[in-house]
């Protein structure tokens, strides 16, 4: 598979609720991460998302922290029953940014 991501992807041990924000953001969605970048985010969910749509997320962190960002769904594949994502951040602070970029050092690192 092509790399589209600007960023280095990593699987790191998180999870994520999203929110669609077109309608109101009433319902939240929970999905699995595939990896996170400092840039992008690749899950997978039951529920078909749209591409193009910005979706409010919150990533809950190995520390426990949860990173508020938004995000917008860049594309979607079937595999099974499944849909798989790829999305990328909007908006995110450096700071924010930072905590994956760390996450990845360390983990590079074999700390």
């Amino acid at each position: 598979m092509e790399e589209r991501r600007k960023c280095k992807r990593t699987q790191l041990p998180i999870s994520m609720v999203i929110k669609k924000l077109s309608d109101g953001g009433n319902q939240e969605v929970e999905i699995e991460v595939i990896d996170v970048s400092k840039s992008g985010v690749g899950f997978s969910g039951k529920e078909l998302l749209k591409v193009g749509e910005v979706y409010e997320a919150f990533l809950t962190i190995w520390t426990k922290e949860i990173i508020h960002a938004f995000l917008q769904v860049v594309r979607i594949e079937m595999k099974g029953d499944e849909y798989i994502y790829g999305a990328s951040f909007i908006g995110m602070p450096e700071v924010d940014a930072s905590r994956i970029g760390v996450y990845q050092v360390v983990k590079e690192n074999g700390q």
